[in-house]
């Protein structure tokens, strides 16, 4: 039978999780403490659609404290701990937390998000020591047992902020019975072909306060199949840990197969990789020339999709992508794509528009923020801001974000495109195409470049790669200028906050986009 507590009651010895000190942590173990963290809240006084905010790292601490909400009606947000105090301070506040689970590895913050958000000390708990806060472990301490409310809890995941402040993507909940895995849960792996148990091992390599990366970690421990956490993720580790724990599937981003491919190939070599059956990559567009070589390495097991936190999406196997090139796939079963213009009227075959997506009757709310809510939604449909076409087949290609696109001289220019072109060159580690002010024209555009290891930065370097450039892409889609960071802007999942190098150009001026 599958679902956390029905695993935990019939197989109480079996690994759930793996954490990335080696430790094999028990079904019945998690289930133990996600049961004594329950009974806590609920005796703090949280009701039913109450929020608590975790700000850990990868580990069984965190996954307890999902379960904990999971099953008792509450609103779980995992916090991305690359934040500052004050930007946690705004998550703790616009969530309306009644309780934060803390790590003592991000004491400093924990603390000055708690005191501007105006905590009380009862709310606050820590993994180790924080000063000002209560040890997690007291919680639900003296008790066993399940608790007794039950019902069904929801995460509430705050986008990434690439474009503004994070949003809080508020679902309402079911009440539904907590101990069954949800069909939206089962069928979404199914889309992938990974079912319950069958000798499944899933592996973690990013952080879990991203949405899919949660999502993959808690449906594969629903669906009995073992957990391996990374705390940081390594190119040769990860393959170390594929060999030692049979691994089957995984959720990665481009960033990643980037580095596993920049691995000597005695070293790539060197490691078993036969177990694996699908490893699912999305969250950032990745290099056709990238993919080829996974595909290559790999094998078909390399399988793209395009979602969103908010729901619905597209996927692709690797088989398909050889067919279908540069594409991210078909919508998946109950979910709709459609192409629609500035006034909302759909599109053909082959021609760009917004993107828009719908997933069944799947209804969410930015949290407190109604308008943005209705500006991403057209009917039931709503979008991301990504511009892509449908092909006759069904199949979508991506183009660009709505936001990234330049407009210079009134002709249409995707940042992306150049990208894909220029981060193949071997001597770019990492690069970010945007449009900046120019008098006549608009915009022109601007590239920023993270140079490979050892690489020197300056005119020499932007000489070659503009030369490289010229021949991959048509004239109006050279930049105009390219300037050096030695790291660019990303989070851990490979999103770019292109945002945050775009916007000094800007200052002061107003993009027509």
């Amino acid at each position: 039978m599958t679902g956390f507590w029905n695993i935990a009651a019939e197989q109480p010895g079996r690994t759930a999780v793996i954490d990335p000190d080696g430790t094999e942590v028990a079904y019945r173990q998690l289930a133990d403490k996600a049961d004594a963290y329950a009974r806590g809240l609920q005796e703090l006084g949280l009701e039913v659609g109450d929020a608590v905010v975790v700000l850990q790292p990868n580990g069984a601490e965190l996954l307890a404290a999902f379960f904990a909400a999971i099953q008792s009606g509450l609103y779980v947000v995992m916090v991305n701990w690359h934040l500052v105090g004050p930007e946690v301070a705004h998550i703790l506040s616009d969530s309306g937390a009644k309780a934060f689970l803390a790590h003592e590895r991000f004491a400093d913050v924990a603390i000055a998000a708690a005191d501007e958000a105006g905590l009380p000390p009862s709310a606050r708990f820590a993994a180790g020591h924080v000063e000002g806060f209560r040890p997690v472990a007291e919680l639900g301490a003296g008790g066993h047992g399940r608790p007794k409310r039950r019902t069904a809890g929801s995460p509430m995941l705050y986008t990434s902020g690439t474009t503004g402040r994070p949003k809080g993507v508020r679902r309402p909940l079911t009440g539904a019975d907590p101990d069954e895995v949800p069909a939206a849960s089962t069928g979404f792996f199914g889309i992938f072909g990974l079912k319950a148990f069958d000798d499944h091992v899933h592996l973690c390599g990013s952080p879990l306060y991203h949405t899919a990366v949660l999502n993959f970690a808690v449906i594969s421990i629903q669906l009995g199949h073992p957990v391996v956490l990374m705390d940081r993720w390594d190119p040769e580790e990860m393959l170390r840990l594929i060999e030692r724990h049979r691994v089957t599937h995984s959720h990665m981003v481009p960033t990643q197969f980037r580095r596993l491919l920049a691995l000597p190939e005695e070293v790539r070599n060197s490691y078993d990789v036969s177990s694996l059956r699908n490893m699912i990559h999305g969250a950032a567009p990745c290099p056709p020339e990238v993919k080829r070589r996974m595909l290559d390495w790999w094998g078909p097991v390399v399988t793209d999709y395009y979602a969103a936190t908010e729901g619905g999406g597209t996927v692709i196997s690797g088989e398909e992508w050889l067919r279908k090139p540069g594409s991210v796939g078909r919508a998946w079963p109950g979910s709709v794509i459609k192409i629609l213009d500035e006034d909302g009227r759909e599109l053909p075959p082959g021609q760009p528009g917004v993107v828009y997506l719908k997933m069944g009757d799947s209804k969410f709310e930015y949290h407190r923020d109604k308008a943005k809510t209705e500006r991403a939604r057209v009917g039931d449909l709503f979008t991301m801001g990504d511009i892509g076409h449908l092909d006759e087949d069904g199949y979508l290609f991506l183009h660009d974000r709505k936001n990234d696109m330049i407009i210079s001289g009134g002709v249409n220019i995707y940042p992306a495109e150049i990208e894909n072109e220029l981060v193949m060159h071997p001597k770019v580690a990492d690069v970010a195409v945007f449009g900046v002010p120019h008098d006549d024209w608009g915009e022109e555009i601007k590239a920023v470049v993270q140079p490979a290891d050892g690489v020197v930065p300056g005119d020499e370097l932007t000489r070659e790669l503009l030369g490289y450039a010229r021949e991959k892409l048509a004239k109006f889609k050279l930049p105009r200028s390219i300037d050096y960071l030695d790291e660019l802007p990303r989070d851990p999942n490979g999103k770019l906050y292109k945002r945050k190098l775009r916007d000094p150009y800007w200052k002061g001026r107003e993009r027509a986009i």
